[in-house]
């Protein structure tokens, strides 16, 4: 039975068992009062909003802010509905009530081919699937930052909450005047009456606190005068005026400082340890050992009176680093065997439509290739750094985490101590792009603070630990092979990839409760293979899951990073090969897909696809759509000393509806240049199981001086919100590609673009 299959099957029979569910309302994510601790003057409405006495609203902020806008975004669905000025939209960081669970990053994990997933056309094991996961999403309440998924998990339920305090607001007003409550209206956070009669929401919110309401909707979007429309970033004043608090910035009276040291060999561990000449240095007061955590190295940890006390220490230590028991990795030894399993092993079936086999059989000739993509760090520009005090049977955390629930978790389970112990404070994220959805250095960073003797801590890894000590995007591999028929058709798509799935490494170490004995279905590893929206008659999609030892976990669009470099590069063999032009040849594969075909000419028309261009340069042209959006690019390339040089990347996307349009800008560019950075330099290589890049120097980033200009169009939607933190890196690197083979003839199937 393809495992796909077995996961539909198991989830309808999970379905059954649980009693109850189907005749019970979905758990209501609106909360309750109780779920936010008022301060003094504060009357908490719901489990979402507060009103402060002064007017002012407070909301539950249960989602990181690491440069994406979302604490202005989701602030301003609530300014929006309470009618008040974005700047009188106050955050507080969310507690750890279920209600605050990101339900729709889960959902997105579901392995359904879009033609499954469409409503009223959605197969009752997809049905069932959906319902069984979003329920179970509801009553988990994983808060997590991730998956491009904020906006659109906070749609409902925090416009919902906003809404209803409106209606208690509104009710508290028409009671109190004995006026109907269709003559009262909202404005810069007053309710006001044509008579006279007005009040902030200060002065109202007791009244408003436990009223009875009827059905609340939230307001229409004919009304709208925030969302859609541009608006200046929170997060920005503190951040170009140095008071934003990052986990670096964190300071605490007698605050120690420690610097880690990790096994160089990936998953090795120290022998002899000699800290002799370390302890007397001036300024180091301990060495801390350090187990290895989720497949990593295991090492110790310094402890200074500065981080450069620390680091000394650290440095000054002897040891003996011994390879791991299964022997020394080695990312060459490992891409020879990701080849050989592609071809050799059937893998496990994603996708399927008419017969793959029969078209080749028929076919006037094959058209195959293989394509490669390496391991990748995460090198956010902030290293991973945690403070922690342990004290009195208590623990304290300050962590730039994208999952706070997780990160108080391993606290509590490192400090011995009950999780209702543990208080954690979440500062902004110098970067995330997954990396910080793993908590070992939280668990690292407490680990150190019980041998502090009740003096806080700030744990920092260097630029080089960061960097060869990461979960790394994982090294995957790709034949694809398609049939030409007699009249230069295409007539099937096959393709296979072979690579490490990080969905059950990553539930092992953050959620092992809900990791089985055995690894289910990972969307991730198949994801922007199986789920194309073009036309072939014939299509097979599988994916062989791998197991190569080294730690991977979640990178920034994740599977669809490599899988759209792999798809769009060959779409563009296939052009080639039938004569068509690369853009000709997407119109016509994706004419009964009209999203992506209004994306996809938007991004032409805006690139002005077929003009004359300088000499020495040419276009190249990538759609893909991830976590909900289309995304469309054309790069505008030419070679300098041999090398690519990207002048100009046009970005299309359809994201749905748009809350704030500048960050949507924001977040392509920001894309581009993520991408670019991976597609020209990105390169993890392992030899004899040590990290070969260390430091920027050896693992370069785009420099402004190389930045393209990016332009971005969005689509106009009435959709929901979809994701914009990650749609517009996959795209970068087949636009790239094509537009390489154009000047060069040749064709580009390993990444980095630059060997």
């Amino acid at each position: 039975m393809k495992r796909r299959t077995w996961l539909l099957s198991a989830l309808g029979v999970s379905g059954a068992l649980v009693v109850g569910w189907g005749v019970l309302p979905a758990r209501s994510r609106l909360g309750s009062p109780q779920s936010m601790l008022p301060s003094l003057g504060e009357v908490a409405l719901n489990g979402w909003i507060k009103i402060a006495a002064d007017g002012s609203v407070v909301m539950a902020m249960p989602r990181s802010e690491m440069g994406q806008g979302v604490h202005t975004a989701l602030a301003m669905l609530v300014a929006e509905e309470l009618d008040i000025p974005l700047s009188r939209v106050r955050l507080e960081q969310a507690g750890a009530d279920t209600i605050y669970g990101n339900v729709a990053m889960l959902m997105g994990g579901l392995p359904f081919h879009p033609s499954e997933s469409k409503p009223g056309h959605e197969a009752s094991k997809v049905k069932v699937g959906r319902w069984v996961v979003g329920k179970l999403a509801r009553e988990l309440g994983i808060n997590a930052t991730g998956g491009s998924s904020s906006v659109a998990d906070a749609w409902e339920p925090v416009r919902m909450a906003a809404a209803t305090a409106r209606a208690g607001l509104l009710g508290a007003a028409a009671a109190k005047w004995q006026l109907p409550v269709q003559e009262l209206r909202l404005a810069s956070g007053v309710v006001s009456h044509h008579s006279g009669k007005s009040a902030h929401y200060g002065e109202l919110a007791p009244s408003a606190a436990g009223l009875a309401l009827g059905t609340v909707t939230p307001k229409d979007r004919k009304d709208w005068t925030l969302i859609g429309k541009p608006a200046q970033r929170s997060d920005i004043p503190a951040k170009t005026n140095g008071t934003a608090r990052f986990g670096l910035d964190v300071r605490l009276p007698d605050m120690l400082y420690a610097a880690v040291r990790l096994s160089p060999i990936l998953g090795g561990t120290p022998g002899e340890v000699d800290a002799k000449a370390a302890l007397a240095l001036s300024g180091v007061r301990k060495l801390v050992p350090l187990q290895a955590l989720g497949g990593s190295s295991a090492g110790f940890a310094v402890v200074g009176t500065t981080t450069w006390h620390a680091r000394q220490g650290a440095q000054a230590v002897q040891v003996s680093w011994q390879q791991r028991a299964q022997g020394a990795l080695d990312s060459r030894s490992i891409e020879t065997q990701l080849l050989a399993a592609v071809q050799s092993q059937a893998g496990d079936t994603f996708y399927e439509k008419g017969s793959v086999d029969k078209a080749e059989a028929a076919a006037s000739r094959i058209v195959e290739a293989n394509y490669r993509a390496p391991y990748l760090a995460h090198a956010t520009m902030e290293p991973m750094n945690c403070t922690a005090q342990v004290k009195d049977g208590k623990v304290q955390v300050w962590a730039p985490t994208q999952v706070p629930q997780m990160a108080r978790a391993a606290a509590a389970k490192t400090a011995g101590v009950d999780i209702e112990s543990v208080t954690l404070h979440v500062t902004l994220l110098g970067g995330g792009f997954g990396r910080r959805l793993e908590v070992d250095y939280v668990a690292q960073a407490v680990a150190v603070a019980m041998q502090c003797d009740g003096l806080p801590v700030q744990l920092v890894w260097s630029r080089e630990e960061d960097t060869t000590h990461d979960f790394y995007r994982p090294m995957h591999v790709a034949t694809l092979r398609a049939a030409i028929d007699a009249n230069g058709q295409v007539d099937s798509l096959r393709i296979k990839s072979a690579g490490d799935a990080i969905s059950p490494r990553w539930m092992a170490r953050a959620l092992p409760a809900l990791s089985g004995p055995f690894d289910m279905p990972d969307k991730t590893t198949a994801e922007g293979l199986f789920d194309l929206p073009y036309g072939f008659d014939n299509q097979h999609m599988s994916h062989v899951a791998t197991r190569m030892g080294v730690p991977v976990g979640f990178w920034r669009s994740v599977g669809h990073s490599h899988n759209a470099f792999f798809s769009e590069s060959f779409v563009d063999e296939l052009a080639f090969e039938t004569r068509q032009d690369p853009l000709a040849l997407r119109r016509t594969l994706l004419k009964d897909a009209p999203r992506y075909l209004a994306v996809l000419n938007l991004a032409a028309e805006k690139a002005q696809w077929g003009s004359a261009l300088p000499p020495g340069r040419a276009r190249g042209i990538a759609i893909h759509e991830s976590f909900g959006s289309i995304v469309a690019e054309v790069a505008e390339v030419s070679l300098h000393d041999g090398q690519p040089r990207v002048h100009r990347v046009v970005c299309a996307i359809d994201c749905g509806t748009v809350v704030n349009p500048d960050t949507a800008a924001q977040q392509m560019e920001s894309a581009v240049v993520f991408g670019l950075t991976a597609a020209l330099y990105g390169k993890i290589d392992i030899h004899e199981g040590v990290v070969q890049q260390s430091n920027f120097p050896s693992y370069p980033m785009l420099k402004l001086a190389d930045t393209p200009v990016v332009q971005t169009w969005v689509v106009p939607s009435t959709r929901a919100p979809a994701g914009v933190g990650e749609p517009g890196v996959p795209p970068v690197a087949p636009a790239v590609a094509g537009a390489l083979f154009g000047l060069t003839g040749r064709r580009v199937r390993l990444l980095p673009l630059i060997a």
